[in-house]
């Protein structure tokens, strides 16, 4: 198993992913409201398990909603940021904000759109400086982890060093909104006490398999 896939639980753990400390909202417990979303999910995303991070959206089934369209709209699709440069950023500030379930998951997805296990470990070990990423993505990720850690020192000259390696004011703001939407998405699953789902463990057994 690659050094980066170490942390993830193992496939059998996966079953018992439960938030540690506060309830979620359990498909067996859910109104009828939040049944009916959970059931959307499925047919929107085609996926057949409902994610940990979207039990805990639905204690508030207006977010619930929210987030699913948002994830449909902006996350989970091509943008200013293709997909595999979101799931990027997703994956490297989910690590440096030590959150086991968000790193977990989106480093998973990160793999499904083409990173490399080289470049998972890259993320993982904040290596910006090794030859595993390019110039470009370095620059995006370095402005990333500004955003995330130190937002209130960005200035002019920190945008136009990202624009002089090539990203747009579209996607410098597109990076912006997917850096605070998943530094708000670390705290959430931090909070609640989710543990990591084993997806990239899972993935290390079977290249094949889906979340």
């Amino acid at each position: 198993m690659p050094e980066c896939q170490k942390p993830a639980r193992n496939v059998e753990e996966r079953a018992s992913c439960v938030a540690a400390n506060l309830p979620t909202v359990e498909e067996g417990n859910a109104s009828a409201e939040v049944a009916a979303l959970y059931a959307q999910f499925r047919t929107r995303f085609g996926r057949t398990e409902i994610p940990g991070i979207l039990r805990c959206f639905a204690t508030h089934p207006p977010l619930l909603r929210a987030m699913m369209d948002l994830a449909e709209a902006m996350l989970f699709r091509d943008g200013a940021l293709t997909r595999r440069q979101k799931e990027m950023i997703a994956t490297f500030v989910s690590f440096r904000d030590m959150c086991p379930y968000c790193a977990d998951s989106h480093g998973f997805f990160f793999r499904e759109q083409g990173g490399t296990d080289a470049e998972l470990c890259a993320l993982r070990d904040n290596r910006l400086d090794q030859g595993e990423l390019s110039d470009v993505e370095r620059s995006l990720l370095g402005f990333a982890q500004k955003v995330n850690e130190n937002s209130q020192a960005i200035g002019p000259s920190d945008v136009e060093a990202v624009r002089l390696a090539g990203w747009s004011d579209l996607q410098i703001a597109e990076i912006v909104h997917t850096v605070a939407l998943f530094a708000a998405f670390n705290r959430m699953a931090n909070a609640f006490g989710l543990p990591s789902q084993g997806l990239l463990s899972l993935r290390d057994r079977d290249p094949h398999a889906k979340a």
